[in-house]
């Protein structure tokens, strides 16, 4: 079976000195609101997907001082394919946008960038810019940005069970050997931590698709601020509240001894 994993999870100390104890290592963001943002201002959908490349830009600075280690963003999920057409072009060309004039700095400032999701139905020259941003980064190892682009849970599950059957067909694997592990090896974000906090922002309270498996166990903060005007200090409040929860990862506490229940 190929081994899909791109990503170190070496557990390393927070991105910066300062950071506050218990903040979460791996955070994932939904980054939704683009659309209402610019609807409120009288504008088109497209400018609000350009101000959520900003919101992005603000926040992939600010993570590294907050603590966190791999941030993990939804950019373009599988679904978002049945948006009218001049809205999935803009879409497709957020990330040229973003990585054409930031690749540098990242490079430069020891960010590893990971693409997640299906490459099938992209663009010859998204794909090769995508491929870049992996290839230049791949040696850096300060802060890990993944971004989930024609990407979907569901989807990315599918396609994992369908490579393991192949194995298993192919007399490679044998069926009693497929277990959690095993599972999450063959997933497109196979040599990821699983994220400790999942973020929505826009008001919206699910998951819409996203990391479905490796939600799991994550801590969910859902907050009633539309994307493109997300900040260091909304990242802040969120990181707050996750700092506040009780993991107790299925257990349960008693006489200050967790107990598997």
């Amino acid at each position: 079976m190929a081994d899909r994993s791109k990503t170190s999870t070496e557990p390393a100390a927070p991105g910066a000195e300062g950071a506050p104890a218990g903040a979460p290592l791996h955070v994932a963001i939904v980054m939704d609101g683009n659309g209402r943002w610019a609807h409120k201002r009288g504008l088109p959908r497209t400018l609000g997907h350009r101000a959520g490349v900003e919101a992005l830009r603000r926040i992939v600075e600010a993570a590294p001082g907050l603590g966190i280690r791999w941030l993990t963003v939804f950019g373009f999920s599988t679904e978002n394919w049945s948006r009218p057409a001049a809205e999935v072009a803009e879409l497709m060309a957020l990330p040229k946008r973003y990585f054409k004039a930031d690749l540098k700095r990242l490079e430069r400032e020891g960010v590893r960038v990971r693409a997640l999701g299906r490459r099938d139905g992209l663009s010859q020259d998204l794909v090769a810019l995508l491929e870049e941003a992996e290839h230049r980064t791949a040696g850096n190892d300060r802060f890990f940005l993944q971004i989930a682009f024609n990407y979907g849970g569901q989807a990315d599950i599918a396609d994992a069970a369908r490579r393991l059957a192949q194995e298993v067909a192919a007399g490679r694997l044998e069926p009693s050997a497929i277990d959690e592990r095993v599972f999450s090896q063959t997933l497109s974000t196979a040599g990821l931590p699983p994220p400790d906090l999942i973020i929505r922002p826009s008001g919206e309270q699910r998951l819409s698709n996203f990391l479905l498996w490796e939600a799991a166990y994550a801590e969910l903060v859902f907050q009633d601020v539309l994307w493109p005007d997300y900040d260091s200090g909304c990242l802040s409040e969120a990181i707050r509240t996750f700092r506040a929860r009780d993991r107790r990862f299925g257990g349960v506490v008693s006489d200050d001894v967790l107990v598997a229940g």
